[in-house]
């Protein structure tokens, strides 16, 4: 039998530790949770970044192979584990999913600035949003609408991982009370109350 250890942010706050954490839990695969504590700077320790290569978390420890990158592991587990699939079956599909991915995690800085993940799992902020951030909510308000079918609960018919990571992101804007679009609300909350982000969701925090 293989051995899967998934490594956290001691916080369970981090975006791309939430995304792998559901992928495993969608394949149901049986895993252990290790946390690392990153103001401690753990993620440095030589142990942890021997297996990370990049000292960061997530990482994913598959028997003696190790990973880190989120996109990288939800790739990886959809590609060595059968079950619920994490990307689409069409070849442009599953492409325009690791784009959003990409730009996720390569983008919005104004909004991942001013409204952390610490404002979805934690408690929001009074600071209202800069202009510049307003800015980038627009673009991403725009984004979404092009890629969201009307009427339409996922973004490429059947879920996919890319739906948990873009309904985060508008999450950070929609558990402050900023304004996000009434369609765009309604498909991130829907995604919410999927039961393996639900489990994320639950996670004890300090």
């Amino acid at each position: 039998m293989s051995s899967l250890t998934l490594y956290v942010d001691s916080n369970y706050v981090s975006p791309y530790a939430m995304s792998a954490y559901v992928a495993l839990k969608e394949k149901q695969l049986e895993f252990e949770m290790k946390t690392v504590n990153l103001d401690r700077q753990e993620n440095y320790h030589h142990l942890f970044a021997n297996a990370s290569l990049t000292s960061r978390v997530p990482t994913l420890v598959h028997d003696s192979f190790s990973l880190s990158e989120s996109s990288a592991i939800d790739e990886y587990i959809d590609e060595t584990f059968t079950g619920t699939r994490l990307y689409p079956v069409d070849i442009k599909q599953r492409a325009r999913a690791r784009q959003i991915q990409a730009w996720l995690r390569s983008d919005l800085m104004p909004i991942r600035n001013e409204r952390s993940t610490q404002v979805v799992f934690n408690k929001p902020v009074a600071m209202p949003l800069s202009i510049n951030a307003k800015k980038t909510a627009e673009k991403l308000f725009f984004v979404v609408e092009q890629l969201l079918p009307q009427d339409a609960k996922n973004l490429f018919g059947e879920w996919s991982i890319a739906d948990v990571d873009l309904s985060l992101m508008l999450q950070r804007l929609i558990c402050n009370d900023d304004p996000v679009p009434t369609r765009l609300a309604d498909y991130a909350k829907y995604q919410w109350q999927r039961d393996t982000v639900q489990q994320w969701v639950a996670l004890k925090r300090p």
